[in-house]
């Protein structure tokens, strides 16, 4: 009896110490090693990471409206390259900064760079740039009025970068239906998910240069385009911004799926989910101009399912002491 109740202590313990192993995670290099990423990652290593992002978000929000879009999309172009792996942020000659898709056009990257020098302060090497740009993009919705949803942690920063694939995979805003359907199936995204991740559209700003093709490709005289073509002429202008959703531009909401149905969007990459022919986009676009709630709950699960696209784990790649460079050895 004595050997069984010191079997079934051991066995208490060793169960104790697993549930220890899923509760405290690695900081930084050592420490246990993940398999999947989960919310409660820095619980222990990093308590105050959460407060600490949503100060410097709510202080930059508050003197840049814009910069909720940017964190936003930063995000999304980060994880259509090689992963959610912040390889967006490195700088260099190959830096994906300088693809087309990103070059004069992304922002953010100061603000991600306050992020992490106060976490550096707090938690030393621990908290991931990669962790930092899911979080940033959840917390600029919801202080844009958009929804909350729960942020799996853990990911990693990458060691490499690629332009060619920044070049290649991310859609451009000139991208028929099919180009769009095919760039989100190849990152594991469906119709549903694109629907609804284009419904990010609702805040932020869009250059004259991402425009100016629909703008001009056929003989428009509706007052909504003659205001565009006044802030974006056929030849110069270049910069020149408007917002994507020119009811409610600060707000998160789903008057952008309104405007598409009247007609009044920004890019042909919105205009062809409604003019596509592709008959579960059609849908989509009318089922969320009709249920901002549905719009919310459908944006919150991909942005989720977008946020977990070929993470780092584990021993892969590594936690950055500065999100601009990887670390020196």
């Amino acid at each position: 009896m004595a050997s069984l109740r010191l079997i079934l202590a051991l066995i208490a313990v060793a169960s104790l110490s697993c549930s220890h192993l899923e509760a405290f995670p690695a900081s930084g290099d050592g420490g246990y090693v993940y398999t999947s990423l989960i919310p409660g990652f820095y619980d222990f290593s990093c308590p105050q990471a959460n407060e600490i992002i949503m100060s410097v978000l709510e202080k930059a929000i508050a003197e840049d409206s814009r910069t909720a879009a940017s964190l936003l999309r930063l995000h999304f172009h980060d994880c259509f390259v090689q992963g959610c792996d912040a390889s967006v942020l490195l700088d260099g000659g190959a830096s994906e900064k300088n693809a087309r898709p990103n070059k004069n056009s992304l922002r953010g990257f100061q603000v991600i760079d306050e992020i992490k020098a106060k976490l550096e302060q707090v938690c030393p090497h621990t908290v991931s740039c990669a962790d930092i740009l899911a979080l940033a993009a959840r917390d600029s919705v919801i202080l844009s009025g958009g929804p909350h949803w729960e942020v799996a942690l853990g990911r990693r920063d990458s060691t490499t970068m690629s332009l060619t694939k920044s070049n290649s995979n991310i859609p451009a805003p000139n991208s028929t239906i099919h180009t769009l359907v095919a760039k989100f199936k190849q990152q594991g995204l469906n119709e549903q998910d694109l629907v609804a991740l284009s419904g990010g559209h609702t805040i932020g700003m869009a250059r004259c240069t991402a425009f100016r093709q629909k703008l001009y490709s056929k003989p428009d005289v509706t007052l909504f385009n003659s205001g565009l073509r006044a802030v974006c002429p056929k030849v110069g202008g270049d910069n020149n911004l408007s917002p994507l959703d020119i009811s409610s531009p600060r707000r998160f909401d789903n008057t952008y799926f309104h405007l598409l149905l009247e007609g009044r969007e920004l890019l042909t990459s919105d205009q062809v989910l409604l003019s596509g022919n592709v008959r579960k986009t059609m849908d989509l676009v009318k089922r969320y101009a009709e249920d901002e709630a549905l719009f919310f709950h459908q944006f919150a699960k991909s942005m989720v399912k977008m946020g977990s696209i070929s993470p780092l784990l584990g021993v892969h790649g590594e936690i950055r002491k500065n999100c601009r460079r990887i670390n020196s050895n």
